[in-house]
């Protein structure tokens, strides 16, 4: 267990300021070095000019620079977590060692914990309609629809499929949850503050990509439309998918369950029960229960799978920060 204190350490002003440094951190970082900008943000000349014009997000380039960049974003944002609790740790005890410690677990990395199982199931649950659609269309693993070329193998050695799958969820959940929920922690904020409010950073830090639509479309009237539509649904749903990480974080003083949940959801993608009934119409009242079922099965795994018993964050006998 980290070490904890019996009044908040940290100020709500000194946490939403810290926050929102990381956030923009992580965003900005993503554009300093003009390999990672796309399009006509390029200022690059020479004969790769028009090539780098043409640059989107999946470039392979962009997608390195990027990475490099969110990695050193990341690393500081943790390690600005363990400065802080050091500094505190500092007027009692002066152990660098504790300091450490109480850091990976406030961040939920602590290795070799006996944690349950149930938690990692709660998402696959909510999924349970595109599941079973899936498995209708045979794309199932090992279905006949499925392959390693096609499904399991872009997964690992492309570019994009090492940032959506690994790269991505990685340095968002240790950011935008670890990071963010240990100093809110810090300063005292509700459960529910942390649930509700923290992922408003999570997806207003998406919001970036209304420029990369609206710079790849042309910058025309068009391109501005789409990238309000986009942009607004990715709002949405990164930010109630937030809400749903957040709380996985603070039940099980983990960032695992939240990791794994993201990794699946990238894979999975947003549901699409309309053209599921569409594409299989003598299957319409079963995936809807499955849908349905998926949804009630997600409620009661939430609340019945996800508490660990020494989740710091979720403590409702005791008062620690």
């Amino acid at each position: 267990m980290p070490l904890v204190f019996p009044v908040p350490p940290l100020s709500t002003r000194g946490a939403n300021l810290i926050a929102l440094s990381f956030a923009s951190s992580y965003v900005v970082s993503l554009y300093l070095s003009k390999h990672a900008r796309l399009g006509n943000s390029s200022k690059l000349n020479g004969p790769n000019a028009s090539a780098s014009q043409n640059r989107t997000r999946d470039d392979s380039s962009v997608i390195r620079a990027r990475m490099v960049a969110a990695s050193t974003s990341t690393i500081l944002s943790c390690v600005v977590v363990f400065l802080l609790v050091w500094h505190i740790v500092d007027d009692l005890d002066n152990n660098v060692s504790l300091a450490f410690d109480s850091t990976m677990a406030r961040l939920g990395l602590t290795l070799f914990e006996d944690h349950s199982l149930l938690p990692y199931l709660v998402t696959p649950i909510l999924y349970l309609g595109p599941l079973y659609a899936t498995f209708l269309d045979s794309k199932l693993p090992f279905q006949s629809g499925w392959s390693w070329d096609h499904d399991v193998l872009p997964v690992f050695n492309t570019w994009v499929g090492i940032r959506n799958y690994f790269f991505g969820p990685i340095t968002e959940e240790l950011v935008f949850r670890a990071c963010v929920l240990a100093l809110y922690h810090l300063a005292g904020s509700s459960r529910k503050k942390m649930i509700f409010l923290s992922p408003l950073l999570f997806g207003l830090a998406h919001l970036h990509h209304a420029w990369e639509v609206y710079t790849n479309g042309g910058k025309t009237v068009t391109a501005a439309k789409r990238a309000l539509l986009i942009t607004l649904i990715q709002l949405a749903y990164t930010t109630l998918f937030g809400y749903h990480c957040a709380f996985l974080f603070l039940r099980t003083g983990s960032v695992y369950p939240p990791l794994f949940s993201h990794v699946f959801c990238n894979f999975m993608g947003l549901p699409q029960i309309v053209y599921e009934l569409h594409a299989f119409p003598h299957r319409k009242a079963s995936i809807v229960f499955m849908y349905i079922f998926g949804v009630i099965g997600y409620i009661y795994a939430m609340r019945n799978w996800t508490l660990d018993a020494d989740s710091l964050y979720w403590q409702d006998h005791l008062k620690r920060y």
